[in-house]
């Protein structure tokens, strides 16, 4: 059974992330601060040397895990396998939408109102079933469209002919990150809050198992 290291690490900081918007496929440029944190995130992991890296094809996404490439001196791959498949969740109408305000009008019809409370009552999943029913398009993911997608994106990597113990980097979304903590964390980790631009999670990955070995929020 091949065992894979994941190296998971949040894009950096973009423009809508200072503005507070859900971002989901939409692309918004990094800040001078979202390029430091990719090179950040690049001199941590400077000495790993990763036998794939993968991320999702928006432009957030490559641009931090080229960054991290570029800088690695542990003769890695060079370039990323880009896929929709490892995207952030879909949020429809509500893209580009104050955060504050999307969460608000998903829980407020349950009596819940924000993104915290909905997901310490019940789950980030429930979070996306609700935001779904709440968007006027009905284009939002659900959360099982999410991990229909999602999961594709992990038997990606788990079919990636790489030997046993390789090195995996994977840049990702602080949603994204969430939702595979909270569904492999063992509910060891609060999912409340999204963890850092440029945040590194740990996991582990074999044919039949998803494991997250450390959550750096």
């Amino acid at each position: 059974m091949t065992k894979l290291n994941l190296y998971l690490v949040r894009h950096g900081q973009t423009y809508f992330n200072i503005y507070n918007k859900l971002q989901g496929w939409s692309n918004s440029p990094l800040t001078e601060k979202g390029k430091q944190n990719a090179r950040d995130a690049g001199e941590r992991l400077k000495n790993i040397h990763f036998d794939a890296a993968f991320c999702s094809d928006t432009t957030r996404a490559m641009e931090t895990i080229q960054t991290i490439l570029d800088l690695n001196q542990a003769d890695s791959v060079k370039h990323p396998v880009t896929s929709p498949y490892f995207r952030e969740e879909f949020y429809g109408s509500y893209e580009g939408t104050n955060m504050d305000v999307a969460w608000y009008n998903a829980g407020a019809p349950h009596g819940y109102k924000n993104f915290h409370d909905i997901v310490t009552k019940y789950s980030i999943g429930k979070a996306k079933d609700w935001l779904k029913d709440a968007d006027p398009f009905h284009d939002a993911e659900n959360n099982a469209e999410y991990w229909e997608r999602m999961d594709k994106g992990i038997d990606l990597v788990r079919n990636a002919d790489l030997p046993d113990d390789a090195n995996v980097l994977w840049v990702s979304h602080g949603n994204t990150l969430l939702s595979l903590v909270e569904r492999f964390g063992g509910g060891k980790y609060d999912v409340t809050v999204r963890p850092k631009n440029g945040s590194l999670t740990t996991a582990t990955l074999t044919d039949n198992n998803f494991k997250i070995v450390d959550y750096d929020k």
